[in-house]
This record gives C-alpha cells, structure tokens and sequence, in this order.
C-alpha cells in the first residue's frame, strides 16, 4: 500500500480521498489548515487527517516523510509551497493548477529530480489534452485542433446560468490571464473571453470562448505540427457578456478577492452538474482532408455510498488516474511529465479514468 499525502480538504480533496482509500492500494493523509474542512473527509481505515500549516517548513517536511506521493487539491498559489517541499523530500509531485506561471515554476523544479513533476492533471488542463493529442496522432498533417469543455449546471437558475462547482479561484483565474493558442502555426497569446462562438450539441445551445490554461503543454508539443490549436471553455449562452461587465466594466478584475467573495455569496454550489468534453481535430490522412471528433458527457454519480457532481468525479479521475499509471509504471519515473504523456487508451482503461469511459457520448 502506497502512502499518499493530499494537499487540501474541499470539494475536490474529498473526491479524491474517497476514490484512493476504497481502491486498497493507497493510504491517504489528508492536510489542510482549517480542521473544520478535515472534517467532511471520508471516515475509513484509508484515510487519515492531519491540521497543517504548508507555509510551515518544518511541519510541511514531516508531513511529507515516508510517502511515495504528494498530491495537491489547493489553490494555485500554493503550488509556490507544495512543489518545493516535494521536491526537497524527493517525493513525486501532482497537482490540478491551471494556471500558466505555476506549471512553469514546477518544470524548473523537475530539472534534475529523480522523482516525477506531474502538474495540470485535472479536466483541463488534464484529461481534455490526452484526447486531443491521441487524435492528433492519428494524423499525417494537422490543420486545426479545437479543444472545448465546460462544467455546467444541469438546471441554470440564474442570469449568469452557473453555479460554483469547482474551485473559484481557479475560475476567476482563467476568465482573467492572457490565453496560450497557436494562429496560422505561430505561438500566441489572446485575451480572454474573446473569440465568442456559439454550438449545439443533443439540442442544446452553448457559447465557447477563450479562457486560460486548458491547453496545458500541448502548444509546446504541437508547435510546428498544427496550423492552428486552442482552447474555449463552454458555457450557456449570454454568460460571457456578463462576465465582461463584472470583470472590464466594473473592474473586478482588479479586485479578484471581492469578486470571489461575490461569486461564493451569490451562487450556489450544485451536485446536480454536466461536464462536457468536446474535441475536434481535423488535417491529412491518407492523402485526405478529413476531421475526427470526441464529444462526451459527464454527470454526477455515486461513489462509496456518496452523492458526488461530476466536476469533482472527472477532476479527481484525473489526478488518481496519473498517480496509478505512475505507480505502475505507464508514466516517465522523474522529471516534467506532460499530460499527453499518458497513453490514452491506458488512460480510459484505468479503474480511475474508467469514470471518462462511463461517460454519455453526444450527438453534435
């Protein structure tokens, strides 16, 4: 049995707690500052707690002594904290961040390690770059990779049609930095919420636009191979331009801390969600121009006798997914690993990303 420290106890800790303690392969410490979210952790023989201050050296080595893993649910900010503390203990190192900054700071760290680096292994970044980079290859030449996912409610009752289901730092986050895409073969940034577009799939209407991170690193690994490639996360129609006004005509994207304290009053969390994933690679292959597809659907489940929403099923699918392939060797042992470094069919054949393969295929 494989002894696992989670960083952090919310919604997603929670789910991945419970997915590793009833595999019966791994022990989880759960760590996180607030002992009332420790709490809320599943009650098994696999799963233990511990109050821990990560900004606390000290404390944050000990916590980390003996284990084969660290895997951190926190904020992206804290991956400054996690990331050097696995690195010291020489321990391997995963994380959820979709944030940009915080990927490139953990490649610097994997330099030289004899451990593993393996961030962004969530929904996206995570598992939508694993479909799209096994289609890819499929290839001779690429012409477009289109990369579209979205966590929704199942019923939008509100103007914004949302409701929190996943971390609102990382929400904000996304809707506020600049996003990685590459135009006519060229590597480039584009603001976010731009490049609106709307699509159906079963009948229902979506919007999609820019937002950060989702890409991961894959314009690093199709530079020079595809014309274009980007990433738009998926909403319903009309959230965009009110996320606009909030963010640009109200200025909160100057002040994040106040708009997630809005968002956190205002909108209420739902288990009752959808998670989309929908890819569209087309380009040359066998000396025809043709496109391939991936579109799925993800709704919330039961697991280990709990109500779970899907956002926290497929995000934490991600992460337990690449531990075990890690630990069975299916994954470079040291150093950065990508996300397309994971085989995809090993991927969705996995007793954790099998969660993916029980999904509803769509009609587009």
């Amino acid at each position: 049995m494989k002894n696992i420290l989670l960083m952090g106890a919310g919604k997603i800790g929670e789910m991945i707690s419970t997915m590793l303690s009833i595999s019966g392969d791994y022990h989880v410490t759960v760590a996180d500052i607030s002992a009332r979210a420790l709490e809320r952790m599943p009650k098994n023989d696999a799963v233990s707690t511990l109050e821990l201050d990560a900004t606390d050296k000290e404390a944050m080595a000990a916590a980390l002594k003996g284990k084969y893993a660290v895997l951190s649910a926190c904020p992206y900010t804290m991956t400054r904290i996690i990331a050097p503390a696995a690195k010291a203990a020489g321990v391997h190192y995963f994380d959820l961040t979709e944030d940009v900054e915080s990927t490139r700071l953990t490649r610097e760290l994997a330099e030289g390690s004899e451990s593993a680096f393996i961030p962004q292994c969530g929904l996206a970044p995570g598992f939508i770059s694993i479909v799209a980079y096994d289609l890819a290859k499929r290839f001779d030449s690429l012409q477009n990779v289109h990369m579209r996912v979205g966590a929704l409610p199942k019923y939008p009752s509100n103007s914004l049609k949302y409701n929190l289901t996943w971390s609102t730092d990382g929400l904000i986050n996304e809707y506020c930095n600049p996003c990685e895409a590459i135009v006519n073969g060229k590597v480039t940034e584009m603001p976010p919420l731009e490049e609106l577009e709307h699509f159906s799939l079963d009948g229902i209407e979506y919007e999609a636009f820019n937002t950060s991170g989702g890409l991961g690193t894959l314009c690093e690994t199709l530079d020079g191979k595809v014309s274009n490639l980007n990433y738009r996360t998926v909403r319903y129609p009309g959230h965009r331009d009110i996320l606009k006004l909030l963010l640009h005509d109200l200025r909160l994207g100057e002040r994040q801390d106040l708009m997630k304290d809005i968002f956190e009053h205002a909108l209420p969390i739902t288990m009752q969600d959808v998670v989309l994933v929908f890819v569209n690679v087309s380009g040359e292959k066998d000396g025809r121009f043709i496109q391939e597809t991936y579109a799925h659907k993800v709704y919330a489940a039961d697991i280990g006798g709990k109500r779970f929403s899907a956002i926290q099923i497929t995000t934490a699918a991600g992460i337990c997914t690449m531990l075990d392939m890690l630990a069975n060797g299916k994954l470079p042992q040291k150093g950065f690993v990508r996300q397309e470094d994971a085989d995809f069919q090993d991927f969705i054949e996995n007793r954790f990303g099998s969660a993916y393969a029980r999904s509803v295929e769509v009609a587009a």
